[in-house]
């Protein structure tokens, strides 16, 4: 593409491209959630739990009810004794080219369900107890602080190495372990035998944190449900529509045919909000149980602390050598923290089967685990667990280079995968179809001003 007034030649990084929708929303003409509205709606507020861990032992909603203003409130009990089902969440799906992590003493991978409110314990603080649903935004906060929840605090975990130990506070009970998965990817033997004669070993242990998205408006929801025709409308912005349909579809225990899901303007994504949130689903419900329009706006606070999050990955890495710089092969060992339900392995999965990158590295072995702990769900961000073990097989090499005495580009260019090795299968099982990888890191040192970085 070339901006107006430019050249074939004046394109790429860096330069002006025309957007067609500016001028629509730098006028005040976009549609976001909150410039929704419906006659005779009513406004939801969620009370949440203060608690990392605690069992829900009762709640008292009684003064909550009798509020002025208030239309409902409603708790799990309510919501499962309509007939309602658990959040739809399929961790393990992975697209045909990715790998599979299957538990290596063979046992099923077992992921608890979660349900868009609390019922007999709290796993993170932020998770929803109670909705409130009142007519305006301000009496369902007043009433939501009426309402008396007995919490019972019990110990909770929020690092992976912490949960993944064997004497860790158990997130779910009565299993035997927080780890969900336990994998072990590559060729175990060769990867062995490689280090065994290997001239050199680079070593990491790092800890790439927890990132959230903070997109410019928060998550949004209004429903409403005609009971004439059985169906439902739900105005949600977010990753599409499909997910929201489907997931909601599910959680209400009817058919697609019945949910009308539309999204206009969406101000910010990046990964928080391609899920589907326990929101969406309350709206619809407490829509058809009240008989009017339910509107949810996420508040910042909220978003802060219910989001789903991305990374929060625990790598162990090592990487052999030969005496000329090439990479004999990788080991490593991959903790991914899914919070307290398992919403995704994807970014684990991805991130293991990748791990190599580039480079042509003969045998590799990976071990896979996720862990459940006290803290919101991850969930796939922009790259899918990529960024994380890409991090760690540079700085391996950055590593190697500075401990034995090899340049650093030198060391990269020597074992970058070349064009005319591909398609290229990597040590754990994935094909990489083309790429021009020195081509690349030429034209990346060139835009980098590479030779010139001593004198700046």
């Amino acid at each position: 593409m070339v901006a107006e007034g430019g050249s074939a030649a004046n394109t790429g990084i860096g330069q002006p491209i025309r957007r067609r929708q500016d001028h629509r929303l730098l006028t005040g003409q976009g549609r976001f959630g909150d410039d929704l509205s419906l006659p005779g709606q009513v406004h939801a507020y969620l009370l949440r739990s203060p608690h990392a861990h605690a069992e829900i032992a009762g709640i008292d909603t009684g003064a909550a009810g009798a509020a002025p203003g208030v239309v409902a409130v409603l708790t799990a009990a309510d919501y499962i004794a309509d007939g309602n089902r658990p959040m739809a969440h399929a961790p393990a799906s992975t697209s045909p080219p990715d790998i599979r992590l299957d538990n290596t003493d063979g046992s099923a991978i077992e992921a608890p369900h979660q349900m868009p409110l609390a019922a007999e314990r709290a796993r993170f603080v932020g998770e929803p107890v109670v909705l409130v649903v009142a007519e305006t935004l301000a009496q369902a906060k007043d009433a939501a602080e009426l309402i008396a929840v007995d919490y019972r605090p019990l110990p909770g975990v929020t690092l992976a190495p912490a949960a993944a130990a064997a004497q860790a506070p158990r997130v779910w009970e009565p299993r035997a372990s927080n780890v969900v998965v336990d994998a072990m990817v590559g060729d175990g033997a060769a990867t062995e035998a490689a280090f065994a004669r290997a001239a050199h070993v680079a070593r990491l242990q790092t800890h790439v944190q927890r990132v959230t998205g903070v997109p410019m408006e928060a998550r949004t929801a209004l429903a409403e449900y005609d009971p004439a025709s059985g169906r439902y409308t739900l105005y949600a912005g977010g990753g599409g529509v499909g997910r929201p349909r489907r997931d909601v579809a599910h959680m209400l225990a009817i058919d697609e045919s019945r949910l009308r899901v539309v999204a206009y303007d969406v101000g910010g994504n990046f990964g928080t909000r391609n899920n589907t949130y326990p929101e969406l689903a309350l709206c619809c419900w407490a829509a058809r149980r009240i008989g009017r329009p339910v509107k949810y706006l996420c508040e910042r606070s909220e978003a802060l602390l219910t989001d789903y999050q991305g990374r929060d990955l625990t790598v162990e890495a090592e990487l052999a050598l030969d005496r000329d710089g090439n990479f004999l092969a990788l080991r490593a060992s991959n903790l991914s923290n899914v919070g307290a339900y398992a919403a995704s392995f994807v970014p684990l999965t991805k991130g293991t089967e990748l791990m190599s990158s580039l480079y042509r590295t003969p045998a590799a072995r990976a071990r896979a685990r996720a862990v459940f702990s006290n803290t919101p769900p991850t969930a796939p961000y922009r790259s899918a667990g990529r960024p994380e073990v890409m991090f760690v097989m540079e700085r391996l090499i950055d590593r190697a280079a500075r401990e034995f005495g090899f340049d650093r580009v030198a060391l990269r260019r020597r074992n970058l995968i070349p064009e005319a090795a591909l398609p290229y299968p990597n040590p754990f099982g994935m094909t990489y179809d083309s790429g021009a990888y020195e081509a690349i890191l030429d034209r990346t040192l060139a835009l980098a001003d590479w030779d010139g970085f001593p004198a700046r």
